[in-house]
């Protein structure tokens, strides 16, 4: 990677792109440095970090580089815009009219671009409201939070609603602002590298943290760092090894004679990888297991169904391990399902004329697909399910620090490491795109 790196700075038009990139991330740092006056930054990080790492604000301050801990003007960073995108890309699969506009080419895509938008500002205005409702432990109590700085607001619940709602939601427009600029003039998905470089901060502050901490007398932070360091690099490795293994299927395709020439006789694969549906399904787990204590937080009322719930569905209960397992199978399944279609392949071989050695075309080379589908998608459910749960589980052993478990959240270690190869990729198509228009010049 570092020699690819490398070798696209050489190239002036990719070192600009780089530096593009480069800047446009700069500014979304900054953005996570602003503060939202009326807001209290240390009240907000307190909660936050009472959840731990796994809850779904731990995951969205981790993603976000801390802004949403920290109270500041992107605190919901990019992930309104990621739950529209998902949206729109499930629903283009189930509505007929989504699918016909997702094939008519250019146009049709502005349109899904357009709608994206608009549901992105909707996400991002209750999103900014359950938030705030929150942390201020529901409407009934919002007067009696610290969470917010009442006399600034006239001690009016609705006014201050409104004005941090409206922040939030323009903070969030314009973090989606920077990905597009990104993903247009850049290098790679800037949505994804806005991800990445939200962990990687938080990650950095965490660490620089606790190289504060070390003194003459006291060198157990420093121990402490190097542990959490040499396990991290280990977990790394593992999720690399893993998140690059594919399962390769050999299609033969037979010789064909079309007038006087010959075509076919070649060989090649389909590649299916472990890990194809990516970190969608343990996000998605997250995100429903922690919805409904941010939906009974907003009633008054059901503060008793609250305490139950938190009670037997917190973090590291029985009953939350299973379930979270449950959700991440049922999702990568279902992920798997809208990625790869056997029928689908089956009948492109077969109208190819290639065929799988040993199986015959057609209905059984789908129920073949299906079954090396089912079995992939099984272990990398299960994969998935491991990365949920045994990182925290190790690093524990290392530290007791929040801050440093919070920053290597489980979901955000596969996070980093999906971005990052994908950038390596986008570098080496780059570089390799722009050799060959030298070699044609």
């Amino acid at each position: 990677m570092f020699e690819t790196i490398k070798n696209a700075f050489l190239n002036k038009d990719i070192r600009k792109k780089i530096i593009i990139t480069l800047l446009l991330l700069l500014v979304f740092r900054l953005g996570c440095y602003i503060p939202v006056p009326g807001l209290a930054r240390g009240f907000i990080e307190n909660q936050i970090g009472s959840l731990g790492s796994n809850s779904f604000l731990g995951l969205m301050s981790s993603v976000t580089g801390g802004a949403l801990a920290n109270g500041t003007l992107f605190a919901l960073g990019i992930g309104p815009y990621i739950n529209a995108s998902i949206i729109m890309e499930l629903l283009t699969v189930g509505i007929p009219a989504l699918e016909r506009l997702s094939k008519e080419g250019e146009e049709g895509r502005k349109k899904i671009t357009t709608i994206t938008r608009i549901i992105t500002i909707i996400l991002a205005v209750v999103q900014s409201i359950g938030i705030i409702v929150n942390f201020a432990g529901g409407f009934g109590s919002m007067s009696e939070s610290d969470a917010v700085n009442w006399a600034l607001f006239f001690n009016q619940q609705w006014l201050a609603i409104i004005y941090i709602t409206v922040i939030y939601t323009g903070g969030a427009m314009l973090v989606m602002w920077l990905g597009e600029r990104i993903t247009d003039y850049g290098v790679g998905n800037g949505i994804s590298l806005i991800i990445f470089i939200g962990i990687i901060s938080t990650a950095g502050l965490s660490i620089v943290s606790k190289f504060t901490e070390i003194t003459a007398n006291n060198l157990a932070p420093l121990f402490e760092v190097i542990g959490f360091l040499a396990l991290a690099v280990i977990i790394f490795f593992c999720i690399v090894y893993v998140d690059l293994a594919e399962r390769k299927i050999h299609v033969q395709y037979a010789k064909q004679v079309r007038g006087t020439k010959m075509y076919g006789g070649q060989s090649s694969v389909i590649p299916m990888k472990i890990t194809g549906s990516g970190v969608m399904p343990l996000i998605f787990a997250f995100a429903i297991i922690s919805f409904p204590s941010m939906i009974m937080s907003l009633v008054p009322s059901w503060s008793g169904a609250l305490n139950w719930w938190n009670t037997n569905f917190a973090g590291g209960t029985p009953w939350y391990v299973l379930v979270l397992v449950v959700l991440i199978f049922i999702f990568a399944f279902f992920y798997a399902q809208i990625q790869f279609n056997p029928e689908d392949v089956s009948k492109n071989i077969q109208q190819n004329g290639g065929f799988i050695q040993g199986i015959r075309p057609g209905k059984p080379t789908a129920q073949y697909l299906k079954k090396i589908n089912f079995r992939i998608t099984l272990f990398g459910a299960i994969f998935l399910a491991l990365v949920a749960f045994i990182p925290s589980f190790i690093f524990s052993f290392v530290t007791r620090d929040s801050s440093l478990l919070n920053a290597f959240s489980t979901t955000g270690l596969l996070i980093v490491v999906s971005v990052a190869l994908e950038f390596d990729k986008q570098l080496q198509s780059q570089i390799m795109m722009k050799n060959y228009k030298g070699f044609l010049k």
